[in-house]
């Protein structure tokens, strides 16, 4: 009789599972599971509701996969024709982001949004490190919120020098579910330290163990530090892929174009140089941010292999 439970950890080949009364049960998956029309290198990923059979000789086996809610999904570091599947079944997604020390560019942050807007995971922007920022950098900060608060993604400023906004994050993670994600140096697990000094003790251990190599790419852990309120700790991402998404779909996940794109004079716009494209002609009126436009291009671009340029 195969038994339920969440998996909260995922090491490249066996996951730990939770069962509902709370027992961590490590767990295998058969060689043809992982081949069944799942286009991705970790057919299993963390926060995965999933059935599972222990044998006579105590070894588990993951049998089945209950159905997600979301799932968000990066490039595979080795086989970029594949994806990696980060977390599934997640409540909310946090993007930590930087203005500077390093900067965060506006197209990672767009793609990023854009692939959750896919799968289905409400994304918070998470500006971090205000404490370091210049006044042109200040600027920056305001022009970006007003940006993407525009667009409806809500935004909050922390820095854990300052404890500025660090009890707000860990409000807003209450009862749910969260990812924490961003680029290497955004100071992320300064962030999780601050939130949940628990948790960054936890992942500070596992980043000794898997020190170098190909471990810290493929090791995902879901830690709770309130009850019921999780945090996903993921490896430093390093870009988003485009996956499962048309050419012709991918305007829809940018919120803002979507809207404008039901004014357009024909049904299969690409927002590229057609006649009567309602979003070309909001961007010539100043009521886009050229930034949005930019990054949908490059989106298009990945699709489309330099098939697609901004009209001259």
């Amino acid at each position: 009789m195969a038994e339920q439970g969440t998996v909260v950890r995922s090491s490249g080949s066996v996951y730990g599972v939770r069962t509902a009364a709370g027992t961590l049960i490590d767990c295998r998956v058969k060689g043809n599971f992982r081949l069944k029309g799942i286009r991705s290198t970790n057919p299993v990923a963390v926060g995965d509701h999933v059935c599972f059979d222990i044998r006579e000789d105590g070894t588990a086996y993951i049998v089945d996969i209950l159905e997600r809610k979301n799932y968000i999904v990066r490039k595979a570091s080795n086989l970029s024709k594949q994806s990696h599947i980060l977390a599934a079944n997640l409540d909310q997604c946090f993007l930590v982001v930087t203005i500077s020390h390093p900067v965060t560019a506006t197209t990672f942050i767009d793609r990023f949004l854009a692939t959750a807007e896919a799968y289905r995971v409400p994304v918070v922007l998470v500006f971090n490190k205000t404490d370091l920022y210049n006044d042109a950098e200040r600027e920056e900060l305001e022009y970006l919120t007003a940006l993407y608060e525009n667009i409806g993604y809500r935004c909050m400023h922390t820095s854990v020098v300052g404890g500025i906004g660090v009890e707000e994050l860990k409000e807003a993670m209450r009862g749910k579910v969260s990812l924490l994600a961003g680029n290497s140096g955004v100071g992320k697990s300064s962030l999780v330290n601050a939130v949940a000094p628990e948790v960054a003790t936890k992942v500070g251990e596992i980043s000794k163990t898997h020190d170098t190599g190909m471990h810290t790419t493929t090791y995902t852990e879901m830690f709770e530090f309130m009850p019921g309120s999780y945090i996903v700790d993921t490896p430093g991402v390093k870009g988003f892929g485009t996956f499962d998404m048309e050419i012709e779909e991918i305007s829809h996940y940018f919120v803002e174009f979507f809207e404008l794109s039901k004014e357009c004079r024909y049904g299969n716009c690409t927002h590229t140089h057609e006649p009567g494209c309602a979003v070309l002609e909001a961007l010539e009126r100043g009521e886009l941010a050229p930034s949005r436009y930019q990054s949908y291009l490059s989106m298009l671009e990945d699709k489309g292999e330099g098939k697609y340029r901004a009209s001259e």
